[in-house]
């Protein structure tokens, strides 16, 4: 081995901090790399960046507002659940919270700090009421096998909470949230808008340099700065578009040009970082920039059928395994995602036609669908168009003949000789 590859080596382990490992978010600092100025991400500071303000209130507010209802097999198909248990599901889970606000208090944990957390209250009778949980104030710990929620000094056990993680760590009882995820985004969104306001809070005016000859000692050059910031000072007051420059000096602004640093497009850029952590289509962020007719009714479709739709369904195990237990086999809770079609009129009716015409709903059913009296009768009877038949069963049509050239058939039929 030459002398020079093991000074390189023992200079490397030189530098070699034990104390950092390599994969420390913190190994970079060991180098002083860590030195960009950059906004401390929380909670309440990430909700100041619109696009995560938007992607939150969206998707907490669409999965409250969809249709939440209990239902038990029957030989007859699936019923309603009535009584208290429609209740909670439905209506109102406790005394001081309906559905709508319930779930969106829980939905808005799950998409800020990462998690969703309620106690179900029971009664001898069955479930009495659901109360939201606080997951800042709430210790989660393993006795065992099984997850253990202290919350306000008391203990609960795992089946009596409803728990919803955005991601789960490799632990099973930590998580993680998107907002940490999507820290390094928000963080540059908020610089972005933090640089924005100081820049049009001065009235549009970068940072500025005076260039020039420099006045004899520090006092002189306090009063050259003091007398140019009047003079800018005293432009803006008067919407004056020209202000004096001593002879001989000259103003150049320090930093860079919002437009030039394509602030515009690093901003756009942000929201899309947002989306992606969401996993939004941009459209929902009212990121129109690259919307056509056609794209962002697909974009609709995705959100529905690889977001919604997976929320939904992972909010319905979760009630179903906590309220009836894993033995459970003849009572559910189900959304009814059609629920977002509330403010397609067209939409719905179009739906509703072809449900009635195939006899998959009864015109009775859809009347309570639109919280309409039912008719019954033959109303509530399921219809088919009459035209749809078995193959091999369509009536035989006769064939028409023409009477003026060879009469009727009866008419034109040979008669039979008389007996002798």
């Amino acid at each position: 081995m030459w002398p020079f590859d093991r000074a390189n080596k023992s200079e490397a382990r030189n530098i070699q901090n034990p104390t950092i490992p390599v994969s420390s978010p913190d190994f970079l600092a060991f180098f002083g790399l860590n030195q960009a100025n950059l906004p401390h991400v929380t909670v309440d500071s990430a909700l100041t960046v619109p696009a995560v303000a938007a992607a939150v209130a969206f998707l907490s507010r669409t999965m409250a507002a969809l249709p939440l209802h209990a239902y038990r097999d029957t030989k007859d198909g699936p019923k309603k659940v009535s009584g208290k248990l429609e209740s909670v599901i439905h209506d109102a889970p406790n005394d001081e919270m309906d559905s709508f606000k319930f779930r969106q208090y829980f939905w808005q944990q799950v998409f800020t700090g990462g998690r969703g957390l309620a106690w179900i209250e029971r009664a001898p009778q069955g479930i009495e009421a659901i109360w939201p949980m606080n997951p800042y104030k709430t210790t989660i710990r393993r006795s065992g096998l099984k997850l253990v929620y202290s919350f306000d000094g008391k203990d609960y056990p795992s089946e009596d909470i409803i728990d919803l993680p955005f991601m789960l760590r490799p632990c099973g009882v930590r998580h993680y949230g998107p907002i940490v995820l999507a820290s390094k985004a928000i963080q540059l969104a908020l610089a972005m808008n933090d640089y924005a306001s100081n820049f049009f809070a001065g009235g549009g005016v970068p940072p500025l340099a005076l260039v020039g000859p420099l006045p004899a000692g520090a006092e002189a050059i306090k009063r050259a700065q003091a007398d140019i910031k009047r003079a800018i000072d005293a432009a803006k007051s008067k919407n004056d578009a020209v202000f004096p420059v001593p002879s001989g000096y000259e103003l150049k602004p320090v930093g860079f040009d919002p437009e030039k640093g394509q602030m515009t497009d690093a901003r756009r850029f942000q929201i899309e970082e947002i989306a992606r952590a969401y996993q939004l289509p941009p459209v929902f962020l009212q990121d129109l920039t690259r919307a056509t007719f056609s794209n962002a009714e697909q974009q609709d479709l995705h959100l529905v059928k690889h977001l919604i739709g997976q929320w939904s369904e992972a909010f319905e195990g979760e009630l179903n395994l906590k309220l009836f237990g894993r033995g459970n086999n003849n009572r559910y809770v189900e959304h009814n995602l059609d629920g977002l079609l509330r403010g397609d009129f067209a939409s719905r009716m179009t739906g509703y036609a072809t449900a009635i015409q195939n006899a998959i709903r009864t015109p009775d059913e859809v009347r309570a669908l639109e919280n309409l009296p039912a008719k019954g009768s033959e109303a509530d009877k399921l219809l088919i168009q009459g035209a749809t038949v078995p193959l091999g069963t369509q009536p035989v049509v006769p064939t028409p003949t023409n009477d003026n050239k060879q009469g009727s058939v009866a008419g034109n039929a040979p008669k039979e000789p008389k007996a002798a």
